[in-house]
């Protein structure tokens, strides 16, 4: 499977991170681990996805909801209207 440019996926990997850490005071490198581990990173790897059109703060929330209820698929960014 293709993947997304690696200097899009660092980009997202660092904002994302950032919000985990602040949010939830894990450490950089557990979440790192925890959003590497992912549904919604593997989802925004698969380029076939254009989960790139979401900035930082959408993955997050959709990495959050996954967090918290299992999917990020409960994620307003991604529910049909």
């Amino acid at each position: 499977m293709k993947t997304l440019d690696p200097e899009i996926l660092d980009f997202y990997d660092t904002e994302v991170c950032k919000m985990i850490v602040e949010k939830y005071d894990y450490s950089e490198q557990d979440a790192l681990v925890a959003f590497l581990g992912s549904k919604t990173y593997k989802m925004l790897i698969n380029p076939e996805m254009w989960m790139c059109q979401f900035g930082p703060a959408a993955i997050f929330d959709m990495w959050e909801c996954e967090h918290l209820v299992g999917t990020p698929l409960k994620s307003s960014y991604l529910r049909a209207s």
